[in-house]
């Protein structure tokens, strides 16, 4: 079973990723752009997705000030979610729908890792290439001065910093309370904006640079998307 999943995946997914970053860079003939632009075409192949996702988001966040009245009138769990079932019924909304959203962009980005984990040494993959795509004799992994074969700290750091205020741009607001469990619920969600670049970091500084080059781009976007979107009335 394990075998026939592998095998639609990289028939679907990893190679025609694969076939389409060697053929930008035969095009390009520099590999920082071409990873630009595979990042480009896998970001308007996924927005619809991303789009829906992130009006969910949106929806959440003018429905907190609904959400709080409810649970001030209703202590009790219990009513407070059969409460709270019926305010996302009355408003068609499903809370799962942005997070199942952007879990089906998971098997992509896997694909997408794959083909930069190789550390642009494409001659292992030569038998995934489709007849029509030629693989490059010799191929320059620098772009701007940075070695994309190799990790590079300077990368990760700004795709650090880049992924902090996207976590910072999808954060809920929340006013602050005297109610203890509220407060929990703020500390954790100010930990979580911290923890999310650390480990992005943390990830990323052994990876090569070419992965911190299409995460911190990915990450810009989004950025831009969200507050376009966020700031729709």
């Amino acid at each position: 079973m394990f075998e026939f999943f592998s095998t639609i995946f990289n028939t679907v997914l990893y190679q025609p990723i694969l076939n389409l970053l060697v053929w930008l860079y035969g095009v390009i003939g520099n590999f920082g752009w071409a990873i630009i632009a595979l990042t480009l075409i896998v970001k308007i192949i996924l927005n619809p997705l991303n789009q829906r996702a992130l009006e969910s988001q949106k929806t959440m966040m003018e429905m907190q000030p609904r959400i709080k009245e409810l649970q001030n009138k209703f202590k009790n769990k219990e009513q407070q979610g059969r409460e709270l079932l019926k305010l996302y019924q009355e408003t068609k909304f499903n809370p799962f729908s942005g997070i199942f959203l952007l879990f089906l962009q998971l098997p992509v980005l896997w694909a997408l890792f794959r083909v930069f984990q190789s550390g642009l040494d494409f001659e292992k993959t030569n038998g995934l290439l489709y007849s029509f795509i030629s693989l490059p004799q010799a191929i320059n992994p620098y772009f701007l001065t940075i070695n994309l074969a190799e990790p590079s700290i300077f990368l990760a750091g700004i795709t650090a910093v880049v992924q902090y205020l996207q976590t910072k741009t999808a954060a809920l607001p929340q006013a602050e309370s005297k109610d203890q469990a509220e407060r929990v619920s703020q500390m954790v969600q100010k930990q979580t904006m911290l923890f999310i670049p650390a480990f992005t970091f943390f990830i990323l500084f052994k990876l090569p640079a070419a992965i911190a080059l299409y995460w911190s781009l990915t990450t810009v976007l989004n950025i831009i998307q969200q507050r376009k979107i966020f700031k729709k009335t």
